[in-house]
């Protein structure tokens, strides 16, 4: 049973992903997602994460220090994913949980400003058949907006070259996060 947004991006990338595989997490936060992703990929697979803040580089360091595989974390926005990803096709999978850093500074969010160009830079960076996962959350100040921006950016996207969608929980009260989906067809 799929419960909330984590739970669905776990079953994607569970039934997506393998030992060896090359993934992006855009926003590591605490580091659990990362950790997931780490479980999917193993010892033989790279992982690249990104986020601002130190706590969230320490948390996530912390949780990986028994990780086999490759591991390039990196504290600066995942606006710059350019500077430390090949421009080439490359990743299996990429995930971004948007919005602020849980049990931090609810003052510092994620917003279409650094999230659009990263996105941009991720979509080249898919392989053919490679998904990408954003959780944007609407329920705090500016996450609407910023949803609202990723939305209309995705649907500007080339249909020959992209599969996306959007799912959200209708029946929900507070605001529930939205999830994109996007495949790379070719």
């Amino acid at each position: 049973m799929i419960a909330n947004i984590v739970q669905m991006t776990h079953l994607l990338l569970k039934n997506h992903l393998s030992p060896g595989s090359n993934v992006l997490d855009g926003t590591v936060g605490m580091g659990n997602d990362t950790e997931f992703l780490a479980q999917l990929v193993g010892k033989s697979g790279t992982i690249w994460g990104f986020d601002i803040q130190e706590e969230a580089i320490i948390s996530t360091k912390h949780k990986l220090a028994n990780f086999q595989g490759t591991l390039h974390l990196n504290q600066t926005s995942h606006a710059n994913i350019d500077q430390f990803i090949p421009n080439m096709p490359c990743l299996d999978a990429a995930i971004f949980n948007l919005g602020y850093l849980p049990k931090g500074d609810k003052a510092i969010i994620t917003t279409a400003q650094s999230t659009i160009p990263a996105l941009e830079q991720t979509l080249i960076r898919l392989k053919v058949g490679g998904i990408l996962l954003i959780a944007a959350y609407i329920g705090h100040e500016g996450g609407y907006e910023e949803y609202q921006a990723i939305k209309h950016f995705l649907a500007t996207c080339p249909q020959k070259e992209y599969h996306i969608a959007e799912t959200q929980h209708i029946n929900q009260k507070h605001q529930p996060p939205r999830l994109f989906i996007i495949e790379r067809r070719a």
